[in-house]
């Protein structure tokens, strides 16, 4: 990927909008579509790392209502000519072609390598990655079997999408409850996991969300681990000029 001349590349995660409430997900989703409004005359493309939704599932002819501010923008932003690429999170493991087909936004599912004028990214949601994070990984397992989704499928959506919600808002971490605090490198498992990965090849840059909290580390004096944060309690992003990632917070009185 090339940038033009003043343009830059913005990257943000874990907004969980539907959680813990409909009126407080609305103040924030407002907060994000306005954060959105300041870097779309600067954006050249918009990276987001997952768990946009704090529950989501696509039936064939149904999608979750509500989102409809945040969809609006992605979707003037591809029209506008900003690239939009999304990385499926925990919280949207049954996405399938809406974004694509109705938005235009590149969608994965799985962690990918992207050069950006010349500099080396990797970058994914960060579930179920490295040493750790075992319970997720088996419950992944159940989540995305073609016969538990089925299952779920056949359920009438008004049921199917309050039974998920429900589900979703009980585990308070992955939908944004407590962060765990910063305890050192090695009880980072997604850090653990970038330094096993430059065993491959070198990544100037590791980008992931899931973990909630902004968090910047030196891998080696060439490669960075940076965490992305959230925007439940941090309202974090990190924005790539062309030769550097600087993570920040939005706050819309001095951005």
């Amino acid at each position: 990927m090339k940038l033009p001349k003043d343009k830059k590349v913005f990257f943000a995660s874990d907004q969980h909008f539907g959680a813990p409430t409909a009126a407080a997900s609305k103040l924030r989703e407002e907060a994000f579509v306005n954060w959105l409004d300041t870097i779309q005359q600067e954006a050249a493309a918009l990276f987001l790392l997952g768990d946009l939704f704090d529950f989501w599932f696509e039936y064939k002819r149904v999608v979750p209502k509500g989102f409809i501010r945040v969809l609006g923008k992605l979707a003037q932003f591809v029209d506008q000519g900003i690239e939009v690429y999304f990385f499926v999170g925990n919280h949207d493991l049954w996405m399938e072609d809406y974004f694509e087909k109705e938005l235009g936004i590149t969608v994965y599912k799985n962690p990918q390598d992207i050069t950006i004028e010349g500099i080396r990214f990797f970058m994914g949601h960060g579930d179920g990655l490295g040493p750790h994070d075992k319970g997720f990984k088996r419950i992944k397992k159940v989540f995305t079997n073609p016969i538990a989704k089925y299952l779920f499928g056949i359920i009438h959506p008004d049921l199917g999408l309050r039974l998920g919600q429900y589900l979703s808002l009980r585990n308070k971490k992955l939908s944004g409850g407590q962060t765990p605090p910063f305890r050192g490198d090695e009880e980072e498992w997604l850090v653990q996991y970038a330094h096993h990965k430059l065993e491959e090849r070198h990544r100037d840059f590791f980008l992931f969300g899931h973990r909630h909290l902004p968090l910047e580390r030196a891998l080696t004096p060439k490669s960075h681990y940076i965490n992305l944060g959230d925007w439940v309690h941090h309202f974090s992003y990190a924005v790539f000029d062309g030769k550097k990632v600087v993570l920040k917070k939005w706050n819309p009185s001095n951005d």
